[in-house]
């Protein structure tokens, strides 16, 4: 009777362990996947670890075991510390110059909003208002829009004001689920597939950004020829000695295709052909309210690309420094009076078919002193012009 009643204790124990074990161990999991820990070392710890202690109820000599599983954990905690310390210096040398750009900071009719305040004076939209939609960087300028014309009941993502991304922007314009994009020049991919909805492209310049390429603090070098960096992004040069800098491989990032900047990236290219970069050393634009985007890893010997008012106006952080091109600093200055030699057009883009009126109300609107001051207190530089294609 007493050995029949401890073995029923002994398989309450089990259960409870069990339990027990498997629920901390689930709770820690979710922990440590969500921390970045390598995925075996976590199953190892989900599986090995807590079975080990079932041998501590059923077994006699239990000191021998003890000992095995002492050094078993032992092991397992130093290879989890040592997977904990290399993610952690990875995040302390780990800018994120992706447009993330935290969408609630920039809301219109809200009192804290870090957005241009401007109640115009000439122009309130009524009626069928423009779908207004744009790429991360720009977020700040439309939103500030809105905040001018439209009704103060407009919000964030309720079918008027919305924020896609570039790729995902241009392809509801393309489907004319939207009526007016505020970015750079659409890709070839993302033209063509305008062309194949029957859908066209209307391009309104409204200003002007800077096109920048940014390194780590660290990095010595602080110029670069637009030869230097057609051949950087090519693969002919591949050392940052080759330029005056460090004996180091230099680590070019590239963003997801569709982006802006990766658009612009061909661009500045031309006829000069992009060399595949490593999957880890591009970083990805996932579509949604916010992107999710990968870290650029800003070791020395890195170099990335931007816009400029996204890195010195939204990101501004101190471990990144931009690089002038043909020695000539990216600022408003230099983007106004032409001498910076990578300039692109922030277009309004609408479609021709379009027949809301509307539409055209706010172009005009933007184009004008209020829209125009907008943009240029926002950061950017505006520009007087007319409508046009690039």
């Amino acid at each position: 009777m007493k050995k029949a009643s401890f073995v029923i204790l002994r398989i309450a124990l089990t259960a409870a362990a069990l339990f027990a074990s498997y629920y901390a161990a689930i709770v820690t999991g979710m922990y440590l996947f969500w921390n970045g820990i390598n995925d075996i070392i976590v199953y190892i710890g989900l599986v090995i670890v807590p079975s080990l202690l079932l041998p501590l109820i059923w077994l006699k000599n239990k000191k021998k075991f003890l000992m095995i599983w002492g050094i078993c954990a032992v092991v397992y905690a130093a290879v989890l510390g040592t997977n904990f310390g290399i993610i952690r210096y990875n995040k302390s040398i780990s800018v994120n110059t992706a447009p993330n750009i935290a969408v609630y900071e920039y809301l219109p009719f809200d009192d804290d909003s870090k957005i241009v305040k401007t109640d115009s004076k000439t122009l309130k939209l009524t009626g069928d208002l423009p779908r207004i939609d744009g790429a991360a960087a720009l977020f700040p300028v439309y939103s500030a829009f809105v905040n001018a014309v439209y009704p103060n009941t407009t919000e964030l993502h309720d079918g008027v004001f919305e924020y896609n991304n570039t790729p995902e922007g241009y392809r509801l314009l393309a489907e004319r689920e939207t009526d007016i994009f505020i970015g750079v020049y659409p890709s070839d991919e993302q033209k063509a597939y305008a062309e194949k909805k029957q859908t066209t492209f209307e391009y309104t310049p409204i200003g002007n950004e800077a096109f920048v390429f940014f390194v780590h603090k660290d990095n010595p070098v602080t110029d670069l020829t637009t030869e230097q960096i057609r051949d950087i992004y090519s693969g002919k040069i591949t050392n940052w000695k080759e330029v005056g800098g460090k004996n180091e491989k230099i680590a070019a990032f590239q963003r997801n295709e569709g982006s802006g900047s990766q658009s612009m990236l061909k661009r500045f290219m031309g006829d000069t052909p992009i060399a595949d970069a490593p999957t880890e050393m591009v970083n990805d634009l996932m579509a949604g309210i916010i992107e999710q985007v990968a870290d650029y890893k800003s070791k020395t010997n890195s170099i990335g690309f931007s816009f400029r008012y996204y890195v010195e106006g939204i990101i501004k952080n101190p471990d990144i420094k931009m690089i002038s091109i043909d020695g000539t600093a990216p600022t408003a200055e230099n983007i106004r009076n032409g001498s910076y030699p990578v300039v692109t057009p922030i277009y309004a883009v609408t479609y021709k078919e379009n027949e809301n009126k509307n539409v055209g109300k706010l172009l005009d609107w933007i184009l004008s002193d209020e829209g125009q001051s907008i943009i240029n207190e926002t950061g950017y530089v505006g520009i007087k012009g007319q409508e046009g294609t690039q």
